[in-house]
């Protein structure tokens, strides 16, 4: 089991450029020990990220990389879609075919695409724009194709947390998952041999992208969040500290995954580990210790 040196969360968005002045529901990262960085889009993110992660590398410190959506879909949905199980060929799939801009991206119209490879109307849903979309309804309860079954395992284990299918209107989580796997794919390939993509594979490698769900330590982040800080970024920066906290026994547990082709949200089944990391790594009002 690696000790990470360096550990960096991101709180991920599925829309476009959030403008200039830091604000919620935005693409959000915090490392460990550090305050949060706000980035308005997801190109800027992106290199952000490349550049920590080079930064890093450089220094000789291995990194948990998290990122709060997705990284699978539920079973036999890679398969459909693109031949293989392999859920990280379905991360290159995204990539190929998803088309993204700061004031523009075809997230909506690629789910249309796939709905249209299946019986019916399904399974994604939820169209944000004004146009309609051929084969996306708008409602959920317009499908008449669900994929059975509509959640991963994992999820079942995380109380509260969303379906990958639904890409607009509250708690939506499926354009997030959209618009990042492409970004993860370009990462695996520009650090090439160097990353490793849990519980997929190993976690051994210098860098390990980790899928998280801050909402596992809610409780911890609604009692420490200082009073004027943005949601989004205390979520991240608790998360990271919380992790950061943990003791090499304790790390070992929480990535005990099951592995399967449908990933694990990291402490999925371990919250009260994690809130009790999180609270600990603060001085009980939110203040770094």
């Amino acid at each position: 089991m690696p000790v990470f040196d360096t550990v960096i969360m991101l709180d991920w968005s599925g829309g476009n450029d959030r403008g200039p002045a830091p604000k919620a529901e935005a693409i959000w990262a915090a490392v460990a020990g550090e305050a949060p960085v706000y980035l308005r889009n997801r190109q800027l993110a992106e290199s952000w990220i490349a550049g920590r992660i080079e930064q890093e590398l450089t220094a000789g410190r291995r990194v948990f990389l998290g990122f709060d959506f997705a990284f699978a879909y539920p079973a036999g949905f890679a398969l459909a879609l693109t031949g293989s199980s392999d859920p990280l060929a379905l991360w290159d799939w995204f990539a190929a075919r998803v088309k993204d801009g700061p004031d523009a991206n075809n997230r909506f119209d690629l789910a249309g695409r796939i709905n249209a490879r299946f019986p019916g109307i399904g399974p994604f849903w939820g169209n944000g724009l004004r146009r309609d979309i051929a084969d996306l309804p708008r409602k959920g309860k317009d499908r008449d194709f669900r994929w059975n079954p509509p959640r991963r395992v994992t999820e079942l284990a995380a109380p509260g947390s969303f379906e990958v299918w639904q890409l607009a209107g509250a708690g939506a989580v499926g354009s997030q998952v959209i618009m990042g796997l492409p970004v993860l794919a370009r990462l695996r390939r520009l650090f090439a041999g160097r990353v490793a993509v849990w519980p997929f594979e190993p976690p051994g490698a210098e860098v390990t992208l980790v899928e998280i769900w801050p909402s596992l330590i809610a409780k911890t982040i609604a009692k420490v969040r200082q009073p004027a800080e943005i949601k989004d970024a205390a979520q991240v920066r608790l998360l990271a500290q919380a992790v950061a906290a943990l003791s090499p026994e304790n790390l070992a547990v929480l990535l005990a995954a099951p592995v399967s082709s449908e990933g694990w949200i990291f402490g999925a089944g371990h919250a009260t580990a994690l809130q009790q990391a999180a609270l600990a790594a603060t001085d009980g009002t939110g203040t770094t210790v």
